[in-house]
């Protein structure tokens, strides 16, 4: 399956290039950049991450995009979808950003973040959309708010891929494709 495109105003959601590679691998290995994370990447595990992301995209038809700001070309990280991993608490498809930190504080991924939802519902008829992140990562919780998705403190759950320790507990928000006007228009349906 051809992998879609998605162009907001100022960002264009993409297929990754072997040119994406390198900023790729500078971003993972950003210690700001993975603090909610884990540890820096090496190249050989980012360009093994992307390999993957590459694979499950052309098999499912969906998942991480490549991102870029549409005025200069300049490659800012990843946006997109992607299946919960078995094992987790929970099931569904989860909706999630990763920029280089150059990009923060601009916008990029609350708009990237409302395209990706507008194609999860509209395209893929999803029912629910999910995130989820650290305790701590206020910001990445910040966008889910901004983009129209709650928070039910009951959902809040350890991860089991993670070892013990601040990374563990994460949080998760929901949106619904029914979700009452205000919000769907807060993620840009």
């Amino acid at each position: 399956m051809p992998e879609p495109e998605l162009r907001t105003d100022r960002l264009l959601l993409r297929r990754w290039r072997e040119s994406d590679l390198e900023p790729w691998a500078a971003m993972n290995a950003d210690p700001e950049v993975r603090e909610h994370l884990g540890e820096p990447l090496t190249r050989e595990q980012s360009d093994a991450v992307a390999a993957l992301m590459r694979a499950e995209f052309e098999e499912r038809g969906f998942g991480w995009w490549a991102l870029e700001v549409r005025a200069t070309g300049e490659f800012i990280g990843r946006a997109g979808l992607d299946e919960v991993d078995a094992g987790m608490p929970f099931a569904g498809v989860d909706v999630g950003w990763r920029l280089t930190r150059s990009a923060w504080g601009h916008g990029y991924a609350t708009e990237a973040a409302l395209s990706c939802l507008a194609f999860g519902f509209e395209v893929l008829g999803l029912p629910e959309i999910i995130a989820t992140t650290t305790v701590g990562n206020v910001r990445s919780q910040a966008v889910m708010r901004r983009i129209g998705m709650t928070r039910d403190p009951a959902d809040d759950f350890e991860d089991p891929s993670v070892p013990e320790g601040p990374l563990r507990r994460c949080v998760l928000y929901r949106i619904r494709r029914d979700a009452p006007p205000a919000a769907r228009r807060a993620a840009g349906s």
